[in-house]
């Protein structure tokens, strides 16, 4: 148990975009009291926290010095991701990091090692798979509804976010592109449902060499890709099972998204697992067509694996979306990479342990501590 009682003092580090989503959810829930806001631009810290009325904001450091803050998420960019985090954890406070939890191997390895040092928790994104909608979808798997899992096929394929964000150059840079962006939603998904990775292979290209923003103050300037812009991958399981995974920011128009495990006794395609909610279909082999499952459990937003993380760390027990599974998705997305200019696969070094499925009765909003 937790020597603290009541709600978790919780910081945000990141004023950016991402930022609101996280805000607009844990502003409203009781178990967990945002207390600042902090960036390297203490004004769009202010302009952030006034949106949500937090108390205090400015500075990185304005977090990193509150006692009363245990967790601190960090929204920063992914090039970031590790010099702050290390930051936090020297700070003496427990990390929840948006995706990926860092850009290279040896720097999650350093990062997890620190808070082991610590003894401090890690916890990454993307939470979206504690929603109802993937959890939902996890629990069929676990009820027989495909029989013993063999397969799965992951496809997001987009036009880019160039288009529509006011700021994709670091989404087109190294730690970023399809892969690392949209990833690790489908990624953590398939960890959940089959279990490690043991190997990969992949092709990798780049529609072109620079891109255009389409949108916002900077709308008409160039920028130069330095990513990958479309990866194909096969993944192989530990269990045995297998994945193809495709993620693409090269289509010329966006694409439904696909996440589909299939099995002995049938198939089930997920929910967008970008989303926290959304139907099961299943079928058994010689179906006419698709049995659809609404969603049961927890809808939520980002920020659900925050707060989730606040509960254990409350009650004592390990939370769900930890930093060794944060850093097992990364290991894979790594592979992938390095399996674009490799003939052959890449046999990767991690593991991980799922985690237990989240209660179809956690319910947000309630004041559990």
């Amino acid at each position: 148990m937790s020597a603290r009682t009541g709600p978790v003092g919780v910081g945000i580090i990141g004023a950016g975009v991402i930022a609101a989503q996280y805000l607009d959810q844990l502003t409203t829930y009781p178990d967990v009291e945002v207390r600042a806001v902090g960036d390297l631009r203490p004004a769009a810290a202010a302009a952030r926290a006034q949106e949500y009325g937090v108390a205090s904001h400015g500075p990185v450091e304005t977090v990193l010095d509150d006692p009363g803050i245990e967790i601190v998420v960090n929204l920063t960019i992914p090039a970031a991701h590790f010099e702050v985090s290390s930051q936090i954890l020297e700070a003496g406070k427990h990390i929840w990091s948006e995706k990926p939890l860092t850009t290279t191997r040896e720097d999650a390895s350093a990062l997890l090692a620190l808070a082991r040092e610590r003894d401090l928790r890690v916890g990454g994104a993307p939470d979206t798979v504690l929603g109802a909608g993937v959890q939902s979808a996890l629990r069929a798997l676990s009820e027989g509804t495909i029989g013993e899992p063999r397969s799965a096929l992951a496809q997001f394929r987009s036009a880019g976010p160039e288009s529509w964000h006011p700021s994709p150059d670091f989404l087109f840079q190294r730690g970023a592109g399809p892969l690392y962006d949209m990833g690790p939603y489908y990624l953590t998904s398939l960890v959940l449902a089959y279990g490690p990775v043991a190997s990969v292979s992949a092709v990798g290209s780049q529609a072109a060499p620079s891109r255009i923003i389409g949108s916002g103050p900077r709308a008409g300037e160039s920028f130069t890709v330095e990513v990958p812009t479309r990866v194909d991958g096969l993944l192989r399981f530990a269990s045995g099972a297998s994945a193809t995974v495709q993620f693409s920011f090269d289509e010329a128009i966006d694409r439904p998204h696909v996440l589909e495990l299939t099995g002995s006794l049938g198939t089930l395609a997920l929910p967008d697992p970008n989303q926290f909610s959304g139907p099961t279909r299943s079928a058994r082999r010689g179906a006419a067509t698709w049995s659809e499952q609404e969603p049961d459990g927890p809808v939520g937003g980002r920020g659900l694996g925050t707060l989730e993380m606040a509960r254990a760390l409350r009650a004592g027990r390990p939370h769900r979306l930890t930093g060794d599974l944060a850093a097992h998705v990364l290991d894979i997305m790594i592979s992938l990479d390095e399996a674009t200019a490799a003939d052959g696969s890449i046999q990767l070094t991690s593991t991980v342990t799922a985690p237990e499925q989240l209660p179809v009765d956690f319910d947000p909003l309630a004041a559990t501590l």
